[in-house]
């Protein structure tokens, strides 16, 4: 098969053929239909991922159908049209038995624990724990997105920061995350306050339900004008961006006893950044972080998509090819553009 592999980190990667993957006994085979380009990958090509081993092949957000099926599998079928969270559970461990497979001991990452979806075909693992039926009227490219940043927003959104209509939600940062948490958040009948530094990303979040947006750039003092904008501070905030700046702020803009959820990774140099552990204390505020989402969540949010109360569709703004990704995931730290952009030409 064809697939896009780097050998070292922070080495250009490049397109080669490998040998298919054949299913584990509790796994299946995908056949790759679409495949997201996250700044998630970007992390693991540049080395900050330490469950990736070389050589590798990325991709964690896909869309597909299957192709083979491992002889313990029982709730699907060759044909069967589906797509996966990016952390997958063992099924055996006690997060997992409490149902929390998004924090499991023992987790399965396409595209960092094991080979992912930059390529024409992907192995999952304890596909009946793991896998969700994707409906004829979701198209891959849309379910793509499902994968990590919009499943990654909704727990944030709805499972971590338990946004109630009415209240005020910030969120900063507009790249994927960021703009699928304010779309979610506006379906919830919240009020959204977005933070970015582009003035192109602000208007997409307007367009997706933000009612006040902030240019960082524009203000003397981000949390400032958020508390402003929100009449005394929001509710629940995101940091979506993931960044020592956006953390620190996020925290900061929060009205007493509200929500920080951290949903943008902070790793390396930024994996322990500065908090305002006063105003935490003072304010009786919670912290609270945002990994993925199981996939028995998918039955809550996957209505809502169907219904149209959420159009992750929306998001999805540029298709290429799987060697034109090469470029893109190099770039994935310069944010350029707006919206998510999908492999969808293999």
């Amino acid at each position: 098969m064809k697939a896009v592999m780097f050998e070292a980190f922070n080495e250009r990667p490049k397109l080669v053929r490998v040998p298919d993957p054949s299913p584990e006994p509790h796994g299946v085979v995908l056949k790759v239909e679409a495949t997201g380009v996250c700044r998630s990958d970007w992390h693991g090509w540049v080395g900050h991922d330490a469950d990736i081993e070389l050589p590798h092949v990325p991709g964690h957000e896909l869309a597909g159908v299957i192709q083979a099926i491992g002889k313990d599998v029982t709730k699907w079928k060759v044909g069967d049209r589906v797509t996966v969270p990016f952390v997958g559970g063992c099924g055996d461990c006690p997060e997992c038995h409490a149902g929390h497979q998004q924090v499991c001991h023992h987790q399965f990452q396409p595209g960092f624990t094991h080979w992912g979806s930059f390529a024409e075909y992907v192995s999952i693992h304890k596909a009946d724990l793991n896998l969700v039926a994707l409906p004829e009227s979701v198209s891959f490219a849309t379910a793509a997105s499902l994968g990590c940043r919009f499943v990654t927003s909704f727990r944030a959104v709805v499972d971590q920061g338990k946004v109630a209509a009415g209240q005020w939600v910030a969120v900063h940062g507009c790249g994927g995350v960021g703009l699928a948490a304010i779309m979610i958040a506006d379906a919830l009948g919240a009020n959204v306050v977005a933070v970015d530094i582009a003035d192109d990303k602000l208007a997409l979040a307007r367009s997706l339900g933000a009612a006040i947006t902030i240019n960082a750039r524009s203000v003397a003092n981000v949390s400032e004008a958020v508390i402003e904008a929100s009449k005394g501070g929001v509710h629940v905030s995101l940091d979506a961006l993931g960044h020592p700046e956006t953390c620190f702020n996020s925290i900061l803009g929060l009205r007493r006893r509200g929500k920080h959820v951290q949903v943008g990774l902070m790793l390396a140099d930024h994996s322990t950044p500065i908090v305002p552990m006063s105003r935490i204390v003072a304010h009786e505020l919670e912290i609270l972080g945002s990994h993925g989402m199981q996939a028995h969540r998918y039955d809550v949010m996957m209505p809502m998509i169907l219904a149209g109360k959420l159009r992750p569709e929306r998001l999805v703004r540029q298709k290429i090819g799987l060697e034109e990704s090469i470029d893109v995931l190099m770039a994935m730290d310069k944010f350029q553009g707006a919206g998510v952009t999908v492999i969808t030409r293999f």
